[in-house]
């Protein structure tokens, strides 16, 4: 398999012809230089690249006492999930290699699934095989095997600024795929006490429930994160966040190659690989 490239309360939630624009540009110049004001002819390429993910969950782990991550995100865990075996929807997730049909999602999305079954933008069901997670970032790969699948071109967030236009799409709510839009509101967001290894980019683009584990993207179509949820009152998607691309390729790399992630005491993550 080829190598990636690489009161207000805490609300998060699972929140489970192209344009030829510069993603730190007004949207006006967008109509400038396509000749039209919709970003429908970049989102008709990007969207079917993100998938909806349901689990099956057939057993309650015995050591299921929530973390504060977990009570932090009640819908987010498949902990959460009845262990009835239905399946039941619990997130998002995105394809970014329609040859291999590797899927980047949200641990949590997954997390104790007996069972996981991903929905094509088109209503096309596809059963995955799960790879691996890393609950330290909130970062899992699944995979899914089918011809002609759609995929998102992975950007580069270390070149993200405050500002930039970015636009979040998942399956809020389970009415079914949506897109929001918003900036970058902030960069290297960390102390939060969401996840063990925080640098999150925030974002005023809505991060619904049921979005967790979807696309970040910048008005290039590239995918420049991972949404993991909001901090807000109730349902009001007061502030997002998404986990950088660059973290979760350089997390996802050592997934797919170890089927987990090496760290050594200190939490430094490294790559024995070519040692």
């Amino acid at each position: 398999m080829k190598r990636l490239l690489g009161a207000v309360t805490l609300g998060l939630s699972v929140a489970c012809g192209n344009v030829n624009a510069n993603a730190s540009v007004p949207l006006p110049v967008i109509e400038q230089a396509s000749g039209i004001a919709s970003l429908a002819p970049l989102l008709k390429a990007i969207t079917p690249a993100v998938v909806s993910i349901a689990i099956r969950v057939a057993a309650v782990s015995k050591n299921s006492s929530p973390n504060k991550a977990q009570k932090a995100e009640p819908s987010a865990s498949a902990g959460n999930i009845q262990a009835d075996g239905r399946l039941r929807a619990s997130g998002s997730g995105v394809l970014i290699d329609s040859a291999e049909g590797i899927i980047l999602t949200s641990a949590r999305v997954i997390d104790g699934a007996d069972e996981i079954v991903v929905t094509l933008a088109g209503g096309r069901e596809l059963p995955a095989a799960r790879i691996g997670a890393d609950k330290a970032t909130n970062v899992a790969v699944i995979k899914v095997t089918a011809p002609a699948l759609p995929a998102v071109p992975i950007g580069n967030s270390d070149q993200l600024e405050v500002g930039d236009f970015v636009l979040a799409i998942g399956n809020p709510f389970l009415i079914g795929q949506t897109v929001t839009s918003g900036i970058v509101s902030a960069l290297h967001r960390n102390n939060l006490g969401i996840e063990q290894y925080e640098d999150f980019i925030q974002t005023d683009a809505a991060i619904y429930p049921g979005n967790s584990g979807g696309a970040l993207v910048n008005l290039r179509g590239e995918l420049i994160g991972i949404n993991k949820g909001f901090l807000g009152a109730g349902t009001n998607p007061g502030m997002g966040f998404a986990i950088p691309i660059n973290m979760v390729r350089a997390i996802a790399d050592q997934i797919i190659r170890h089927g987990e992630v090496h760290r050594d005491k200190a939490g430094i993550m490294f790559d024995d690989t070519y040692l």
